[in-house]
């Protein structure tokens, strides 16, 4: 079984680079050879310029982890957390305490850095993962599910503070999500992996423009024969010149129509579709990269991650163990 079929991937300097795809699609393997925890079969693999089999050293001391799972010490201080790492990571001794202010300055927790870290907030804690692994100045951030369980308006804050560190630290920040808007939001370029695979690698903007115009999302309240009554409206509505793609959801009883122009072709569809059949809501929507992730994985992008857990939490006890 491959795990990574050839892949030729370019990350550039200073982007954020979002790489996604469902479970068992490669992307844990593909990040744990960037990280030197696996050693590829063939093909190179260079993270800041040095190989991840030769320079293994080098490539570590190169970048930072910020890990799913909270891994800070919630009986020090955010200061003692980061004083702790500086030694670990041998940041010289005459710019420690500059760096661990400018860090908890960065992620705006200058003011709480002699506060326990239990009594912060999710929000908080997941602000200061992120100063520690910015804390020995790497050029490279694998950042896992930075916003995993935050509501929506800490969401928001962390959203803020990924775009300031990539623009005052110069870094290149590779990171998985589940959230397609946090990618949406963030993300310079895509790459969408499946079955060892990039199948796609674009920005946002362009993935979505692929997937084409806008969507018009029509619920079927037949009774009996559901299976049969939305083929035959898919039959129907490929008829129209104007239709790009029609799509169906037999389970939900749901189309969903693709079109360039909904405003102007919302009418003769839904004309089409109420001749011999019940609708209840009608929904008018553009494409989102959950729409894109469907296209080219066939999967929900929502789907649990395996029970020994992802990357973060593997690396997390690779560490440990040592």
């Amino acid at each position: 079984m491959v795990a990574l079929d050839e892949i030729n991937l370019d990350i550039f300097d200073n982007e954020v680079f979002g790489l996604l795809g469902p479970n068992g699609a490669g992307k844990t393997t593909l990040i744990h050879i960037l990280a030197t925890l696996l050693k590829p079969t063939y093909g190179t693999a260079l993270v800041n310029g040095f190989d991840t089999v030769k320079d293994s050293s080098k490539v570590r001391s190169s970048i930072g982890i910020v890990f799913q799972a909270p891994s800070s010490d919630d009986m020090l201080t955010a200061y003692e957390n980061l004083k702790l790492h500086s030694l670990l990571y041998g940041v010289p001794q005459h710019i420690r305490e500059k760096r661990i202010l400018e860090v908890l300055e960065l992620v705006g927790l200058i003011d709480r850095k002699d506060h326990q870290v239990r009594k912060y907030s999710g929000g908080m804690r997941r602000r200061l993962e992120l100063a520690r692994g910015l804390l020995h100045k790497p050029k490279v951030i694998f950042l896992d599910e930075p916003t995993l369980g935050l509501d929506p308006k800490s969401r928001g804050i962390m959203w803020d503070y990924i775009k300031g560190l990539v623009q005052h630290e110069k870094i290149t920040l590779v990171m998985t999500t589940h959230y397609m808007e946090e990618a949406d939001e963030l993300c310079d370029r895509i790459g969408f992996i499946n079955r060892g695979k990039i199948i796609a690698l674009d920005s946002p903007t362009r993935l979505k423009e692929n997937v084409g115009g806008e969507v018009i999302e029509i619920e079927i309240m037949n009774k009996g024969h559901q299976d049969s009554v939305i083929g035959d409206i898919r039959n129907i509505l490929k008829q129209f010149g104007f239709v790009r793609k029609v799509e169906l959801d037999k389970e939900k009883g749901m189309v969903a129509v693709h079109v360039d122009d909904a405003s102007l072709n919302l009418v003769p569809i839904l004309r089409a579709v109420i001749k011999d059949n019940d609708v209840g809501h009608v929904d008018l929507r553009r494409p989102t990269l959950n729409d894109v992730f469907l296209r080219f994985t066939g999967k929900n992008i929502l789907e649990q991650d395996s029970p020994e857990g992802g990357f973060m939490e593997k690396y997390a006890r690779y560490n440990e163990n040592k």
